[in-house]
C-alpha cells in the first residue's frame, strides 16, 4: 500500500489515542458474548486448557478436556500416571510429548512452589514449564488480575489494520497496546478483537461494509 495513501487514511481517522475508546465500546456493543473459548471450572482448568491450546483450536481442546479433566483434578494426578498415559490423553491436541512433558514439570512446580494453587502474577507464570507470555497473559487475565494484553493472531492483525501498530513481533505490539487501551479494559480487549476478527475482519475478505469501526479504521475498504 502506497505510504501517502496509508497517510492520508490515518489522517481521515484521527489519532489512535482518541480512537481507542470508542472502538472499545463499539465492539463491546457489537461483541456483548465475547469472551475465553476454552470450558474450564477452575484455575487449574485453566491453565491446562491454555498449555494444550497451542498449534490447534480452543474446539478440539474442550473436547479432549471434556474427558481429561474428569481423570485429573488435582496437580498430583498428572504425576500419578506415566509420560506415555499422559500423552495418550492429550494426543488429540497435537504435540503431544511436549504437552504432555510440560503439563508434568508445570504440576511438579505447583507442588514444590505453590502449595498446588496456579499462581497468578506474570513473574511466577512464565517460571512453569511450557508455559510462555501469551500463556500467562491469558490466565492472568481470566483470573481477574490481567497484567499485559494477549497477543494472538488476531489481536496482532486487527491492531495492525486499526493502525494501533506497527510491529510484528507480539511482545513489541503489546508493548504498544498497554500504552493506548485502559488497564480496566486489558482482559476485555483481547476478547473483542478476537470475536470481530473471527466474525467481520476476516484474514483474507474483511467484511468492511458490516464494520462497527469501520470510520474509526485507516484499513478500511468503505
Amino acid at each position: 500500500m502506497p505510504r501517502s495513501f496509508v497517510h492520508e487514511a490515518r489522517k481521515r481517522v484521527g489519532p489512535k489515542r482518541k480512537r481507542i475508546k470508542p472502538i472499545i465500546e463499539r465492539l463491546a456493543a457489537e461483541h456483548e458474548d465475547a469472551t475465553i473459548a476454552l470450558t474450564f471450572a477452575s484455575p487449574l482448568e485453566l491453565l491446562v486448557s491454555v498449555m494444550l491450546s497451542a498449534q490447534t483450536t480452543d474446539v478440539n481442546v474442550n473436547r479432549v478436556t471434556a474427558n481429561l479433566f474428569r481423570k485429573y483434578k488435582r496437580p498430583e494426578d498428572y504425576l500419578a500416571v506415566t509420560q506415555e498415559e499422559l500423552e495418550r490423553d492429550v494426543f488429540a491436541t497435537g504435540f503431544f510429548r511436549q504437552k504432555a512433558k510440560a503439563l508434568r514439570g508445570t504440576m511438579q512446580m505447583l507442588l514444590d512452589e505453590f502449595g498446588g494453587e496456579v499462581p497468578r502474577t506474570l513473574d511466577e507464570l512464565v517460571r512453569l514449564p511450557g508455559v510462555a507470555r501469551k500463556t500467562a497473559n491469558v490466565v492472568s487475565s481470566e483470573l481477574g488480575t490481567p497484567q499485559g494484553i494477549v497477543v494472538d493472531t488476531h489481536v496482532r492483525r486487527l491492531s495492525q489494520r486499526l493502525g494501533l501498530t506497527k510491529e510484528e513481533d507480539p511482545v513489541k505490539i503489546e508493548r504498544d497496546l498497554v500504552k493506548l487501551v485502559p488497564r480496566e479494559d486489558w482482559g476485555r480487549f483481547p476478547h473483542l478483537l478476537i470475536w470481530h476478527g473471527r466474525r467481520v475482519c476476516i484474514a483474507r475478505a474483511p467484511r468492511c461494509e458490516d464494520c462497527v469501526i469501520n470510520d474509526l479504521c485507516p484499513s478500511s475498504r468503505v
